[in-house]
């Protein structure tokens, strides 16, 4: 059986926010359990610091900030290498 893979999307719900959790969403596989979480909930807003998110939208995989988003952003490729899609 395949392990699965924990998903965290920071959100502020604003159009760029909503495009990363579409992507996000489209590259997710059946052993991706995905979350998008408010950053107005402060506690999501202080596990989003402990991770060292620095600004949204971002995401984390299995605890683990991903790559594209340590201040840059967030890409597909830097997704997929975090091990986002892969069963």
């Amino acid at each position: 059986m395949t392990a699965k893979r924990k998903v965290e999307v920071f959100s502020a719900g604003c159009p760029a926010c909503a495009e990363v959790e579409s992507l996000v969403k489209s590259l997710a596989c059946p052993s991706c359990e995905v979350d998008v979480l408010d950053m107005h909930d402060i506690s999501v807003a202080q596990r989003a610091k402990a991770l060292g998110v620095r600004s949204v939208p971002a995401v984390a995989i299995n605890g683990q900030l991903a790559g594209c988003c340590a201040g840059r952003g967030v890409d597909e490729a830097s997704l997929r290498a975090a091990g986002l899609g892969q069963p």
